[in-house]
């Protein structure tokens, strides 16, 4: 059989090469993933959003090939040895990995390292926000005539050529016609009718005079006819259009983060893992977004991106100051009937006792009924603490619109995220 390899040697036309690469990245999307699963985990948080180089082992890289069979009914004779028989198994020869991936050095085998590419940043996040979504989100009333949708509202006498309306234009050029050269048509026909019967007439009985001035007036009067334009620029029709105000999904994601003594630098590097990926996520995928840092000891804190992920400040531990302060920006700036509310808390669960059924009573009484979904996250390898069971309550009040899971090492950040943020089938 005579294998034949298949080589496209066409020029890419414009944006050619990047429709293959995009072909290429879904045939090797199980690859990639894994790979952009594997980086998160190892990364630190600077250079949590850039790309990375990926290994598709060679095994899985097959190039198309056409087999040619010989054809028909062949008889052949093969020529015979003293080592072996037909029906007899060759062994496989000694030694010579060959296959590129180390192994004892040999004179003999062959193969193909792994191939290896890089992917861009807007690729890796890409493959990393894949079939993620922030639960729960509904359009809600118009908030400061911010969003809005063009829409069909009749026509204009002016405009751009890209927006005229060929069959009004055409609809009103007709009826200038009609309008315009209706009388004189009328006078045409009657002229017509004339002018048959007088030439119907016998020649000694015809009055040529009168025939005369009726041919006279009725050629000029189908030159005047001809001579109205079939279209004017006062025919020419426009679609207008006119901005409606729609109602907004604009969002908005509170995120909490305790910095008391109780967090030790690595709990607070994986919380700060986790809300940077939050972060990304919202940044990328939604247009109408803003984000809400509060970091919180004994006291709650509104801060900004810089301050939230780098400050050093600690102290103790009451998180009920978050809530409340969560609450008062929410009844500030962010009412629920023109926002989709979010909240993302990360702990490590250790909180003063006294505050916890505080905590439980602020989020169910005050917070649940205005947010669209809370989540909360527990970032410690013992068992779980006062906090965790004190929000086990309003889980249960309140199932679809609060998520609690708890984080033990780092591997674990990046499939916590998917499944509190994993798109839901409708």
């Amino acid at each position: 059989m005579i294998n034949s390899y298949v080589i496209d040697r066409r020029l890419n036309g414009k944006n050619k090469s990047a429709v293959n690469r995009r072909r290429f990245l879904e045939r090797y999307r199980k690859h990639i993933k894994k790979a952009v699963n594997e980086a998160v985990n190892k990364r630190s948080i600077t250079d949590m959003e850039h790309g990375e180089s990926i290994s598709i082992p060679s095994e899985d890289i097959h190039e198309p090939v056409f087999g040619h069979g010989q054809g028909g009914t062949r008889t052949t004779v093969n020529p015979g040895n003293k080592e072996f028989s037909t029906g007899d198994r060759v062994r496989k020869p000694q030694g010579g990995s060959g296959q590129g991936r180390g192994g004892q050095a040999s004179n003999s085998g062959e193969g193909l390292d792994d191939f290896t590419f890089t992917i861009t940043q807007d690729e890796f996040l890409e493959f990393l926000f894949e079939d993620l979504e922030l639960p729960n989100l509904v359009r809600k009333d118009l908030k400061q005539m911010s969003d809005f949708v063009y829409r069909q509202a009749g026509f204009t006498s002016q405009g751009v050529p890209n927006r005229i309306n060929i069959v009004r234009s055409m609809r009103n050029a007709q009826a200038r016609r009609i309008a315009l050269s209706g009388k004189s048509r009328r006078r045409v026909k009657e002229l017509n009718a004339l002018i048959e019967q007088e030439e119907a007439k016998d020649e000694a009985l015809r009055d040529g005079q009168q025939l005369a001035q009726w041919l006279e007036e009725q050629q000029r009067l189908e030159a005047k006819i001809k001579r109205l334009p079939f279209i004017d620029d006062f025919d020419l029709r426009y679609n207008r259009s006119e901005k409606v105000p729609v109602p907004s999904n604009a969002a908005v994601m509170f995120c909490l983060m305790d910095v008391s003594g109780s967090m030790t630098q690595n709990t607070k590097d994986m919380a700060k893992r986790f809300f940077l990926l939050l972060y990304m996520f919202l940044r990328r995928n939604y247009e109408k977004i803003e984000v809400v840092f509060i970091r919180h000891h004994t006291s709650a804190k509104e801060v900004d991106e810089e301050e939230f992920f780098y400050s050093r400040e600690t102290g103790g531990t009451i998180v009920s100051s978050a809530l409340r302060m969560m609450h008062d920006v929410i009844k500030e700036r962010y009412p629920p009937s023109a926002w989709n509310i979010y909240a993302a808390q990360a702990s490590d669960g250790d909180n003063w006792n006294d505050d916890s059924p505080q905590c439980k009573d602020l989020l169910a009484n005050y917070l649940m009924p205005l947010v669209q979904y809370y989540s909360y996250i527990e970032i410690t390898p013992r068992d779980h603490q006062a906090l965790w069971y004190a929000y086990e309550d309003v889980r249960a009040e309140h199932p679809e619109h609060f998520a609690m899971e708890q984080i033990i090492d780092p591997g674990d950040i990046y499939p916590v995220f998917r499944q509190l943020f994993q798109r839901k089938s409708a």
